[in-house]
């Protein structure tokens, strides 16, 4: 298992949480990214890592990535973060922000994402537009 800090911002709000994913879950990932990557015309993926809701550890990311024509992409995320006792009961921060990206811009994440996976880099970064 490795734990991730995920940092997602539209250029106005920022919300920034960890989550737990599986080696292989995350290499598998950084696979389908990578074919995705050339469905410019229509593509869609769906990319998640933890899980959402009180009964597992730590928080969730779930990104959507679209490509509704080509030379645009469209990713929606949606992130929670642990829950926490707030009151009488359990309560987790959550969020989902909207961000547009370029074909090029997303080839620039996927190879800093690789070498995160190899152990040559601590972070990674997908600029958007």
């Amino acid at each position: 298992m490795i734990e991730l800090r995920i940092d997602v911002s539209d250029g106005t709000s920022l919300f920034s949480n960890q989550v737990y994913v599986g080696y292989s879950d995350f290499t598998d990932a950084l696979s389908r990214l990578d074919r995705f990557k050339d469905h410019i015309h229509g593509g869609l993926l769906d990319m998640r890592f933890g899980e959402f809701g009180p009964e597992y550890a730590n928080g969730a990311f779930h990104a959507r990535f679209h490509f509704p024509k080509p030379g645009k992409l469209y990713i929606t995320c949606k992130q929670q973060s642990d829950f926490q006792g707030f009151s009488l009961k359990n309560v987790a921060s959550e969020a989902t922000l909207y961000l547009k990206t370029e074909p090029v811009l997303l080839d620039n994440f996927l190879e800093q994402m690789k070498a995160l996976d190899a152990g040559k880099r601590e972070d990674a970064y997908l600029e958007t537009i």
